[in-house]
């Protein structure tokens, strides 16, 4: 079952599988699993479990969003040290609080969460992300987050992008409220 699922279960997986809590407490105390953290086990000899299966398994709701996002679409070439993922505003803080790698939570509302929302695959492991035009657009709404390199940087790249969809930039920023914003520079950079 751990196999199947990547090397990390949860105790939902092993009560699906017909295995009881105490069953799985007493393999982890006769070194059979190791405890990631509450409800979340993996096998003691697989040290190899990476971040990005860690945030599918710890944060299921979490979106990759602003940096991590940025160097995904190559709109960045400096690798984050430190996850940026999206959580509803509903979400409880300790979504933010994951100890077992750099997280930077951005709490975002409701009405504005599932805008933009894609899945993509990270070094192998299917996560939800922000598409380039949310992304975008999240530039602009934590600008004062970003410095002024990563921000003319990213907008430059997403404007060579052959992959861009302006349509949904526009959408997308009315939704945001941002759209002045973003159209007065992004009229500047395409020229227009």
């Amino acid at each position: 079952m751990l196999k199947d699922n990547g090397g990390i279960a949860k105790t939902a997986d092993f009560a699906a599988a017909g295995i009881k809590k105490y069953d799985v407490a007493a393999l982890c105390r006769e070194g059979f699993l190791k405890r990631i953290r509450r409800g979340v086990y993996q096998l003691p000899d697989s040290d190899q479990i990476t971040e990005e299966q860690l945030l599918r398994e710890l944060l299921p709701q979490g979106i990759v969003c602003v940096e991590s996002a940025l160097f995904h679409y190559g709109y960045s070439d400096f690798a984050p040290r430190t996850w940026s993922v999206a959580v509803p505003r509903t979400a409880s803080r300790a979504a933010g609080k994951i100890e077992e790698f750099p997280l930077r939570a951005y709490y975002i509302q409701k009405e504005y969460f599932p805008i933009g929302k894609t899945v993509e695959s990270f070094n192998g492991v299917m996560l939800p992300v922000y598409d380039r035009e949310r992304t975008i657009c999240d530039c602009f709404k934590y600008r004062t987050k970003l410095d002024n390199e990563t921000f003319n940087k990213a907008l430059n790249a997403y404007v060579a992008d052959d992959r861009k969809k302006l349509a949904n930039l526009s959408v997308y920023a009315k939704k945001m409220k941002l759209y002045k914003k973003v159209m007065n520079v992004m009229e500047v950079l395409l020229g227009g």
